[in-house]
């Protein structure tokens, strides 16, 4: 039997939807014979795959590294899935959306420092306008709202995916 080339990705957001996977506790002994993990936080490699299964991506697009990212998980993956309220919605990365690139940096880097005040120049991405739900990047295959989506309602939508079927939602989750 063929395993599926699963990869997972943290763009911005707190990881509470990997931490979230993780809950599925001896369940993931099941999934993990299932599955080749291709690619994500708890895995060595350092390049997004190619032909990967189902691309599950946590987190909004942010900056210009995340929009990169995402292109290319969406460019080498049959599913993608947005997992979680920052994926689905920006949730809580969406709360600078009020303030400009130039505000945020100088509030952050200017006023909040109290050493070698200024943004960087080099080795941090450039922000975006606002960050953006992947949807609005990227087609998406499967939206798994929450704040973090529930460990039962993920290996559910693991499952069914494995099985060959798009997983209904309807009773599974919620926002927030």
């Amino acid at each position: 039997m063929t395993k599926a080339r699963v990869a997972t990705m943290w763009l911005d957001g707190c990881s509470g939807c990997h931490m979230s996977m993780l809950d599925v506790d001896e369940a993931i002994i099941a999934i993990a014979g299932k599955i080749d993990m291709v690619y994500g936080p708890l895995v060595d490699a350092q390049e997004f795959p190619e032909n990967v299964d189902v691309a599950i991506v946590e987190g909004a697009v942010s900056n210009q590294h995340d929009l990169d990212m995402i292109r290319k998980a969406r460019a080498r993956s049959r599913i993608l899935v947005a997992l979680g309220d920052c994926a689905v919605t920006s949730n809580v990365p969406a709360m600078r959306n009020a303030y400009s690139v130039r505000t945020i940096l100088e509030r952050v880097y200017v006023e909040g420092a109290d050493e070698q005040k200024g943004a960087p120049k080099s080795g941090v991405p450039a922000l975006l306008k606002h960050a953006i739900p992947l949807h609005e990047a990227v087609k998406v295959d499967l939206h798994v709202p929450g704040c973090p989506p529930s460990a039962p309602s993920i290996l559910y939508v693991l499952n069914e995916l494995l099985d060959g079927r798009i997983p209904d939602l309807k009773s599974k989750v919620r926002f927030g």
